[in-house]
């Protein structure tokens, strides 16, 4: 069976939100919802304002716009025939059994045979499910619990019956997991599955211990995120992000089909506070706030938990948080202060609810850990926090407060519940003893290639690993994988590997497996040596980084980059002098260079522009030299981050022939199997000289950047900044009609730009601010100022006088981006703002 084509019924946030990830996929979708009873003109009503809110709603649940013609929308009474087309229908309606009955009897009358059926049910056991559903139903009814938002939580909890054939399983599992992207884990047919099961517990206990302690919500949360290694909403921050009126209906349904004596039903407590929160609408950040809401002045205001009442939310410190950060998570609990003692309450019950169920949920505890990390954005699971404590610490200090040690806690004494046994990664089984973490066919992760082996080489910022088959694989492993010297130098140094190996290695792959495959340059290194008036320095190190860059682009072996994450800056540099980039769908890469006031400097803004000129020559853009410099310039000046590897695609960052891999553990694979299959005919892309447009598009530049400073939406040193941008693309004062540059002249021009804004005290400025807050510092225009008298003070050219019919045609010639400009221009905190305020939320 090949799944094809996919029905979605029922258009609410998480159908609507499946239906984005299967377009996303390149799947056609019929999403189905009922007729509106009070617009029955329209009787797709529903679903076209589900597909239409796509479009609107952020973070985008769409990879890319256009993926949305993929979706198309229907109603339960007019269109179920279309289900005779589909060969998977998902089911997503509301967490009702009677309501889902009646879906699933509709669905079984007019699915083709064969057809699978899935729900998303997030709380109703499957044996509850099926049991008024035909024989035939039930052979081909499984559960995929998804995680809201289906597109960046990458849990999918499968839940299946003896009903089902084997081969049925394994398609469903390889369509999740290879086209959709999801982590699937098995899940037993019990309440909550594992990631309500735990993650609730925790969030209700978190609660109960932050009222019972007197903790506030800024305390209660600087302790339950990121010391613990969870996002850093903690407990209160996630809750309003699930939504307060969620968690009710969970815990009703949790609490009606678990034992009376099940550790969640004695942990359930209601508080007043809560209560009337929901009752006024107080829902969290879907309604009017929650926990933590904006006031009338957009100040960001907390509740206190006795009383409800609002006040300024605080930023508070706490002792227990400082040794988390020292000492680890052995450090937090051995703090004795409240903050540190709520970290110990919340855990010991948290992590031993999970040792005392996980193999009632699942097989194993890698299915606990898994779904903790991937549905809740843990860092490390439950077993895995208990290793870090120690086992028999943990076990100790439950003895020391009376607890109940549980008997599968019990047989991890004197042990850890994870060890590495010659290379391979062990799990401790339910019966004690330990046995291999198996991968799925296909994935191969860096973690276990350096669990088995020792780097080729290293140094404090970098490594290269052999991956087998003569491969080597570069990671980048400073702080946010930060370029700086040390990165460079292991660059030249993977090269060197490849080239003298005398055949042993045939292709290089780089990539790594932390958050974000680089944040670009160590801009702390350029400010301290420009402070110290090391410009030379600052020098050595752009011509350092644009030689290690062309040294990928020209080598004689295949260079494929595997990313995901942010790439950004000179990470985005390393992408494009790359042979092949395999990207991880959810990989952001930018040239953002000028929100520090700088410009790409390491061959970004050559590569750039050579990527538009071939785009052009393959009547992607129309003819003439303005075209390309537009495209380029928009993506340079506004500081262009493209929020999925498709939408990269569009901003050039990316090749069409590059690659897009759905699931980040298959990632490093991919790239592996395409390096060695360029490998076996390799040749390297020879240089291309560019006809820049000189004067002329300068000309059409400068007009667009005036008239954004005239109406106050771009600074005056974001003048100054996009007039050095403007001077690269163009190609300075050698180029014009009929003269073509090579690409080292442009990247000398790259180079002469950058030090000339290093000089700039203003930069200076933008760089602090950024290092210090994280945000880009914008100044404001100063009243009756003109961007003619700062180029004027700047030594540059001012706008171009020449015939009125010259300008214009270049200013027409330019196209849209003179109207795109001042999104960026006027906030550089631009994607990375929306990358930020990515969700990360369980589906509930």
């Amino acid at each position: 069976m090949a799944i094809k084509k996919v029905a979605v019924i029922g258009a609410g946030v998480m159908g609507a939100g499946i239906a984005a990830q299967l377009a996303n996929t390149g799947i056609e979708v019929e999403l189905l919802d009922r007729v509106d009873p009070k617009n029955t003109a329209d009787r797709d009503s529903i679903a076209k304002r589900a597909v239409e809110n796509l479009l609107k709603t952020n973070p985008a649940p769409l990879m890319h716009p256009k993926n949305v013609r993929k979706i198309r929308a229907g109603n339960t009474e007019d269109n179920m025939d279309r289900l005779k087309d589909c060969d998977l229908i998902i089911e997503a309606v509301f967490e009702d059994p009677t309501v889902k009955s009646n879906v699933f009897k509709l669905i079984d009358a007019n699915r083709k045979p064969g057809a699978v059926i899935a729900s998303n049910t997030s709380t109703i056991p499957l044996h509850d499910l099926i049991k008024d559903q035909s024989d035939e139903f039930k052979k081909d009814f499984v559960i995929t619990h998804f995680f809201n938002p289906p597109r960046y939580m990458p849990l999918l909890e499968l839940i299946t019956s003896e009903h089902n054939s084997k081969d049925m399983v394994a398609e469903i599992t390889r369509f999740m997991d290879e086209k959709m992207g999801k982590g699937v884990i098995l899940c037993n047919d019990t309440p909550g599955f594992i990631g309500n099961r735990i993650g609730t517990f925790w969030l209700q206990t978190g609660i109960n211990e932050a009222y019972s302690r007197k903790l506030s919500v800024e305390e209660a949360d600087a302790i339950m995120g990121k010391p613990i290694g969870a996002p850093k909403t903690g407990v209160f921050g996630l809750v309003d992000l699930v939504g307060l009126d969620l968690m009710p209906h969970i815990t009703k349904s949790l609490v009606s089909t678990l034992p009376a004596d099940d550790r969640y039903c004695k942990n359930n407590k209601s508080h007043p506070v809560i209560d009337k929160m929901i009752a006024d609408g107080y829902t969290g950040r879907k309604g009017k706030g929650g926990f933590y809401r904006l006031n009338a002045a957009r100040e960001k205001q907390a509740i206190d938990l006795d009383t409800g009442a609002e006040r300024s939310a605080q930023k508070v410190t706490m002792k227990a948080a400082e040794n988390a950060e020292k000492k680890g998570l052995h450090g937090l609990v051995e703090t004795h202060d409240k903050g540190g003692d709520y970290a110990w309450a919340v855990l010991k019950q948290t992590l031993s609810y999970a040792a005392e169920h996980v193999h009632e949920i699942t097989s194993d505890i890698t299915g606990v850990d898994d779904a903790m990390k991937l549905g809740y954005n843990w860092k490390y699971g439950p077993f895995e926090l208990i290793d870090q404590m120690g086992v028999d610490y943990f076990i100790n200090r439950l003895k020391a407060d009376g607890e109940k040690v549980p008997e599968f806690l019990q047989k991890a004494a004197g042990r850890s519940f994870y060890h590495t046994e010659k290379g391979q990664l062990q799990f401790l089984n339910k019966e004690g003893d330990y046995e291999n973490v198996k991968r799925p066919e296909g994935v191969l992760l860096l973690s276990d290639v350096k669990r088995a082996s020792k780097p080729v080489a290293k140094n404090m910022s970098a490594s290269v690993w052999d991956i087998g088959d003569g491969v080597l694989c570069l990671e980048f492993h400073s702080k946010m994988n930060s370029l700086n010297p040390l990165s460079i130098r292991m660059i030249n140094k993977a090269c060197d590997l490849v080239e003298n190996s005398k055949g042993k290695y045939k292709a290089l792959v780089i990539h790594n497996e932390a958050e974000d495959f680089s944040v670009g340059a160590n801009i702390g290194v350029a400010l301290y040596a420009a402070k110290a008036k090391q410009f030379l320095l600052i020098g050595k190190m752009v011509d350092t980084g644009q030689a290690a860059m062309k040294r990928l682009k020209y080598a004689s072996f295949p260079v494929v980059a595997a990313p995901s994450g942010k790439a950004l800056g000179g990470g985005c540099e390393v992408l494009l002098h790359s042979h092949h980039v395999q990207a991880y769908a959810e990989t952001y890469p930018g040239l953002v260079e000028v929100g520090v006031g700088l410009l790409p400097a390491w061959g970004g803004s050559t590569e750039l522009l050579t990527r538009a000129y071939k785009a052009q020559q393959a009547g992607k853009l129309p003819g003439g030299p303005i075209p390309p410099l537009a495209a380029v310039f928009e993506a340079i000046s506004t500081a262009k981050v493209g929020l999925s590897a498709f939408e990269a695609r569009d901003l050039m960052y990316f090749r069409d022939t590059d690659g897009v891999t759905m699931n980040k553990s298959r990632l490093l694979a991919d790239a592996k199997t395409k390096a060695l299959d360029m490998a076996k005919d390799f040749k390297p892309e020879l240089p291309m000289d560019l006809p820049l447009s000189g004067s002329t598009g300068l000309a059409a530049v400068s007009q667009a950047v005036d008239g954004f400073f005239l109406k106050g939406t771009a600074s005056p040193y974001d003048v100054v900044v996009s007039n050095e941008v403007a001077k690269v693309l163009t190609g300075g004062d050698a180029a014009g009609p009929g003269v073509k540059l090579t690409q080292d002249d442009v990247r000398e021009l790259e180079r002469k730009g950058f030090l000339k804004l290093i000089h700039d005290p203003r930069t200076l400025a933008r760089i602090e601010a950024m290092i210090k807050t994280g945000k880009p510092l914008r100044e404001k225009p100063v009243e009756g100022q003109k961007a003619a008298d700062l180029r004027v003070e700047e030594n540059r050219p001012g706008i171009v006088k020449r015939t009125f019919g010259r300008i214009k045609s270049a200013k027409d010639s330019f196209g849209s981006v003179s109207g795109k400009i001042v999104d960026g221009v006027n906030d550089n905190k631009l994607s990375i703002k929306h990358l930020k305020a990515k969700i990360h939320k369980p589906k509930s």
